[in-house]
């Protein structure tokens, strides 16, 4: 487990998440895509009433006693940053939005894909910095991870993601049942998110060797 008591990179993994939920709750009311598990978290706590923040820490804590069963690894104070909190900062955001922001601006298309863009960057940005602090994933993350090194070691052949797209196609499959529309947005995090983690990790995250 890497709950390590670095203050350094504990705060800046808080910074991290709080970045995520801060830009979460603009895709979000822009409604042109967010990621696979905000997409399904989202369509599901809709069609039951209940707090996106409220649903998404139920969901991720069903999620964190299969991840303790099988590997601790992947988990530490990021787990718990991430799985408590960004859906309640969307929430709260989302609230204030409404009272500052006319509703408008998040209609009208060039100001709606402008901030999109915005959003959608800073975003891959915030969730880039909060893995490569290496203090532990949510459990949605934690899960596909934890199966693909266990298919890994009976098939080494076994493309590594495919386990991965596999996960965030069900994702996308629930949100969609539970009545979600799927846009362009799930498409740029799935194409960008990768490469922008691995480029940040190259860029601020540089390990002696």
């Amino acid at each position: 487990m890497k709950f390590v008591f670095d203050k350094k990179r504990i705060i800046v993994c808080f910074l991290a998440v709080f970045g995520m939920g801060f830009f979460l709750s603009f895709l979000m009311l822009c409604g042109l895509g967010t990621d696979p598990c905000s997409f399904m978290n989202k369509a599901i706590s809709l069609r039951i009433g209940m707090l996106f923040g409220t649903w998404q820490l139920i969901i991720n804590a069903v999620l964190l006693i299969i991840v303790i069963l099988w590997d601790r690894s992947s988990l530490g104070f990021g787990t718990l940053f991430n799985m408590i909190l960004v859906g309640y900062y969307v929430d709260f955001f989302d609230w204030v939005w409404g009272k500052l922001i006319p509703a408008n601006v998040f209609s009208d298309g060039v100001t709606r894909w402008a901030i999109f863009i915005v959003a959608l960057l800073c975003f891959i940005i915030s969730a880039a910095i909060y893995i490569n602090c290496d203090m532990g994933v949510a459990p949605y993350d934690a899960l596909p991870k934890i199966i693909t090194e266990k298919v890994s070691d009976r098939f080494p052949k076994f493309p590594k993601m495919i386990v991965r797209m596999v996960w965030d196609f069900t994702a996308i499959l629930v949100g969609v049942i539970a009545g979600g529309v799927p846009v362009v947005g799930i498409i740029l995090m799935a194409i960008f998110l990768g490469p922008a983690i691995s480029l940040v990790g190259k860029l601020f995250f540089r390990k002696n060797t």
